[in-house]
């Protein structure tokens, strides 16, 4: 595989990206905290903007996979700038599909960049997942330790081993998205497993309420995952792009799928 290409930003750091070039809007696949580009659903998405003629961008955030950047300073500030830098540097309207803490990045990019974003899909988001969803599950003694050094060590299925930061937790707190009205007009189509235990499907009740200016459909998939790259979930997914793409704005709320 050739290697990706670069995105380098002010301060010297790059953003490893791959692209499929075809007809806009452009699909900006975002992925979630500690994924890469190289998952199941952005190589879905890869497959099926190569076999429809899609433009289709997916990348890897700051301090993950080939890009570059210090664990210690990531934050959701940096990889929402990043993300806003990236959109910067392409042309025409894009589509971004958020997966998880994608989610929460496509809807800060989607407030940055109004003008830019035809519309949303969203793949069980977690917006304002390090205070309600990371924070509240921690074991006590890592909440301490992160509290009284700054860091402390965690390890999960899945993520590996890794450092947790007071300064994520802290920063994060200025890019909350559920605590006022989201001031996001652009049509959104959130896919969310039932069975999620990542992302509890009731987790989307708040953000709901707050994007009443935007027209939204929510699918609750049973038995879905927070991974939701069963085929029929990725079959779901392909097809929740292309009528976004296409200009068909979701209708309503559906039922249980």
């Amino acid at each position: 595989m050739q290697d990706p290409e670069r995105l380098v930003r002010p301060d010297g750091e790059t953003l490893a990206l791959r692209r499929v070039e075809g007809a806009g809007p452009a699909v900006l696949w975002i992925g979630g905290f500690r994924s890469d580009m190289e998952g199941t659903k952005a190589l879905a998405l890869d497959a099926a903007a190569r076999a429809r003629g899609w433009a289709f961008v997916r990348y890897d955030h700051f301090a993950h996979g080939q890009s570059s950047g210090d664990w210690r300073h990531a934050s959701v500030g940096r990889w929402a700038a990043d993300a806003v830098a990236l959109v910067d540097a392409l042309d025409g309207p894009v589509v971004p599909v958020g997966s998880s803490m994608g989610g929460w990045v496509a809807l800060l990019l989607a407030r940055a960049r109004p003008e830019r974003v035809a519309g949303l899909v969203l793949v069980n988001p977690a917006a304002d997942f390090t205070d309600r969803l990371m924070w509240p599950e921690l074991p006590d003694h890592v909440r301490q330790a992160i509290l009284r050094d700054g860091e402390a060590e965690i390890e999960e299925p899945g993520l590996g081993r890794y450092l947790l930061t007071r300064r994520m937790f802290d920063e994060a707190r200025e890019h909350h998205v559920l605590d006022a009205d989201l001031d996001v007009t652009c049509p959104v189509h959130i896919l969310q497993g039932r069975a999620d235990d990542v992302v509890p499907w009731t987790h989307q009740t708040a953000l709901l309420a707050r994007l009443g200016r935007a027209q939204v459909r929510l699918d609750l998939i049973a038995q879905g995952d927070h991974r939701l790259s069963r085929p029929g979930d990725l079959e779901r997914l392909v097809e929740a792009v292309a009528a976004m793409r296409a200009g068909q704005a979701p209708a309503g709320r559906s039922p249980e799928a």
